[in-house]
């Protein structure tokens, strides 16, 4: 298995988001963005690491530094519930290798080294077999299922997975 790390989002991760603005990438998120709006979101992410208000990361691989995806967590509300939410991304060469689950496992820890009382959420669409397994991979539990809207104005059913704070990530 290749060493998955995770690096704090910095300026020269914007090639991170274009990497995966894809068609295929981009399949349960509503399509790829337009370069506008993948400068924006890049500035959010800078912007959300100096505030403190959310954490983003570039995901490592042996071999490439320059990373092969991302993941990230923010503050969340779950039917009151006060959690965070998690969400990634894995470039298609580097899917199926076990990179995603590993990253998601390292997320939980940073997670758990700010908060230890958190419950952490996901929420894949429900046809996205690949995303569901790798919340199950790493520990999460499935609620059942929802619409969920992300972006906005793109709804779908998705289900909803979170990892309690007394749970360990597997």
């Amino acid at each position: 298995m290749t060493e998955v790390r995770l690096q704090r989002w910095n300026d020269d991760d914007l090639a991170t988001l274009q990497r995966s603005n894809t068609v295929e990438m981009t399949a349960y998120l509503g399509g790829p963005e337009t370069p506008e709006a993948l400068v924006r979101r890049h500035e959010k992410y800078l912007g959300e690491w100096r505030t403190g208000t959310a954490r983003v990361f570039r995901i490592v691989v042996d071999g490439h530094p320059e990373g092969v995806g991302s993941i990230g967590y923010w503050p969340h509300e779950h039917h009151g519930e006060a959690a965070v939410e998690t969400g990634w991304a894995v470039e298609s060469a580097y899917q199926g290798q076990g990179i995603a689950t590993a990253a998601l496992r390292a997320l939980v820890a940073e997670v758990r080294r700010h908060d230890t009382s958190v419950s952490i959420y996901a929420y894949p669409r429900v046809v996205n077999e690949a995303s569901n397994a790798i919340c199950r991979k790493a520990g999460f539990a499935l609620l059942g299922t929802e619409a969920f809207e992300y972006p906005v104005g793109n709804v779908e059913e998705s289900g909803v997975w979170v990892l309690r704070a007394d749970s360990v990530s597997g």
